[in-house]
């Protein structure tokens, strides 16, 4: 009778897979043993894989070279980092290996392109695409870049936002306009609360832009919250878009570029099935359609992938500390962290990732609850993306058990607030590199240490 942990992994998923595998009872993840990072590093622990982050990059950009050829597209391909599914610096270096254009949330990442370009990763040609409700410091940094002779766009949020560049612009500027979506039926809203209504759009253009020699509207943007998906809804939002960017290419000449945002999809489970070619050459097929029957040029496609680029990059390590029996079916696991810390997202929106044993993949099995260090009563793990339920090896005396949850690299350290003050001050773990040589050999560096009762005080005034 199979009952030992591998035996379930192996009889519920094809397995091994693409970055995954075990030897003697102990995970690999890209071929690193994870056991040997933990024994360097000890737990819990953030690690980010960099060459995971090229790996998607030029994925993305393969998939829209071979859906454009096949179409016969005669429209670019950019690629934007979005930069707030993860701001560090070693994120962003690997990004700009790989050519792609960057876009930003706040006048702070501004001033993180102004160290970058100081350095001499960035230069003047680069797209920076601008998104987001704008204060004044934001638009004084756009324009600040723009009069510098930056290659940025603004995408207008908001009617309003026009009047401040029109005042403090020195030189043309190229702008952009975000078309407000209409949100998932099932959502508290009926319409983003982002952008310009689609009846607004062109009226906006024809009434407060046109003729004004200081603006090319070069953009329209626009971008659906559950992602990029093959459904009814995502093709209907697609599709009004286009119409949309028809309509306002006929009374706007200098418009080239339309840009479909982020929202592919990341693997958060074993099972995680996604045809990434089939929604590429879809959605350029469909633009080449809808332009060529209003007999419009088909337009340059900009996307602003995020946790793509970022996410699958990620993994969080944990030590299971002890179990509790709270009664005659519960079973805790308790881990050396916190999860409303150091995942929020399992927290905020129950997303899953996953989650796997690092080692004792020979022993038996049993479900389990997951539980976080702090006292809230939500700070618990116990459902899988592919299953409502958790199951980790049986803990053995005298036996550390650990356990990893991949994918964690996008937004997690930011929604927690990475070196800041958190839930019953869980410090912030230790924070490792992996990156490979000349030799395609991996190596680990420390980005951080764990964070220290000092720093927490010194924030907390004391």
């Amino acid at each position: 009778m199979k009952v030992h942990y591998e035996d379930l992994i192996k009889q519920t998923f094809e397995f091994p897979q693409e970055g995954f595998r075990v030897e003697e009872g102990e995970l690999y993840w890209h071929d690193i043993p994870m056991m040997e990072v933990i024994k360097q590093y000890g737990t819990p622990l953030k690690l980010t894989y960099l060459p995971k982050i090229s790996d998607q990059i030029q994925r993305a950009k393969i998939m829209f070279k071979v859906a454009m050829a096949k179409a016969d597209y005669k429209g670019s391909y950019s690629y934007c980092y979005c930069t707030k599914s993860s701001h560090f610096n070693f994120v962003m270096e690997e990004v700009l290996k790989n050519d792609a254009h960057v876009e930003t949330s706040s006048h702070y990442d501004m001033e993180i392109l102004r160290e970058l370009y100081a350095k001499g990763l960035i230069d003047k040609s680069k797209f920076i695409v601008c998104n987001g409700f704008k204060r004044e410091a934001y638009m004084q940094q756009i324009v600040k870049f723009s009069n510098d002779g930056f290659n940025i766009i603004p995408i207008l949020d908001n009617t309003n936002e026009l009047s401040y560049y029109d005042k403090h612009a020195k030189h043309p500027m190229k702008i952009g306009l975000r078309i407000a979506s209409e949100e998932e039926p099932n959502f508290e809203f009926y319409t983003s609360r982002l952008g310009i209504r689609y009846k607004d759009i062109v009226p906006f253009y024809q009434y407060k832009i046109k003729g004004n020699r200081k603006f090319q509207v070069k953009m329209l943007h626009f971008f659906i919250n559950t992602g990029i998906r093959d459904s009814v809804y995502y093709w209907s939002e697609l599709s009004k878009c286009l119409t949309v960017y028809c309509e306002l290419k006929k009374v706007c000449p200098e418009l080239d570029s339309l840009n479909i945002g982020g929202g592919l999809p990341i693997k958060n489970s074993l099972a995680f099935e996604f045809d990434y070619e089939y929604i590429v050459n879809e959605i350029v097929d469909q633009i080449k359609i809808f332009c060529n029957k209003n007999g419009v040029e088909e337009p340059n496609i900009f996307t602003e992938f995020g946790s793509f680029t970022v996410g699958e990059s990620g993994v969080s390590l944990y030590s299971v500390l002890d179990s509790k029996m709270q009664n005659d079916t519960e079973i805790w696991y308790m881990i050396d962290s916190s999860f409303i810390t150091t995942l929020p997202d399992t927290w905020g929106l129950k997303q899953r990732f996953i989650l796997l044993a690092i080692n004792n993949w020979e022993k038996q099995y049993q479900r389990v609850n997951l539980g976080g260090l702090t006292c809230d009563s939500l700070d618990y793990y116990n459902a899988e993306a592919h299953i409502g339920q958790v199951f980790l090896p049986k803990l053995q005396p005298g036996e550390p058990l650990y356990l990893g949850f991949f994918h964690t690299g996008a937004y997690q350290e930011s929604l927690g607030g990475y070196g800041g003050i958190q839930h019953c001050l869980i410090p912030a773990p230790k924070h490792v590199i992996i990156d490979k040589d000349e030799n395609g050999e991996y190596y680990t560096k420390l980005f951080s240490k764990e964070q220290s009762y000092k720093s927490m005080l010194k924030i907390l005034g004391y």
